[in-house]
C-alpha cells in the first residue's frame, strides 16, 4: 500500500473485492473504444473501485444499482443526518437562550430555514432510492 492510499480515511480508499475459496478462475476480456474507456475509468474512479469491479457489479446487480452505489448513497444520507445533527445543536442553544431572556434571536428564522433545507434534502434522497 502507498503511502498515499495509508494517508486517506478508510471510506476514501478504494476497496477489494473478498476473496473467494479456490480463487476466481474465470476470465473475460471486453474490447471498447477510446471513448468507452474514458468513461469507464471516469465512473471506476467516480466509484472508488476498478474497472473489472464496476463492470462485475453492474452487470450482477438486482436492481440496477452496485453496492459501491449504494455505498455512495449510504454516504450522502449520513452527510445530511449529520448536518441536521449540527443544526440541531443550534436550535437548542437558540431554544436556551430564548428560555434564558424571553427575547427571540435574530437569526432563528435563517436556522429554521437550513432545518427545512436539510430535511428536504433528505427526503430527495430518500425519494430519489425509492425511485430505485
Amino acid at each position: 500500500m502507498s503511502d498515499e492510499t495509508a494517508d486517506r480515511p478508510r471510506r476514501f480508499r478504494r476497496e477489494r473485492r473478498a476473496n473467494v475459496d479456490g480463487g476466481r478462475q474465470a476470465r473475460h476480456v471486453v474490447k471498447v473504444t477510446p471513448e468507452e474507456e474514458s468513461a469507464l475509468l471516469a465512473k471506476a474512479q467516480h466509484a472508488r473501485v476498478s474497472v473489472p469491479r464496476l463492470l462485475v457489479e453492474s452487470a450482477l446487480a438486482e436492481h440496477s444499482e452496485t453496492a459501491s452505489e449504494r455505498r455512495e448513497f449510504a454516504e450522502q444520507l449520513f452527510g445530511a443526518f449529520r448536518l441536521l445533527s449540527a443544526i440541531s445543536i443550534n436550535v437548542n442553544q437558540m431554544a436556551k437562550a430564548t428560555n434564558a431572556t424571553g427575547d427571540l434571536p435574530e437569526n432563528l428564522g435563517v436556522t429554521l430555514g437550513e432545518v427545512r433545507r436539510v430535511a428536504m434534502r433528505i427526503d430527495g434522497i430518500l425519494q430519489e432510492f425509492d425511485a430505485r
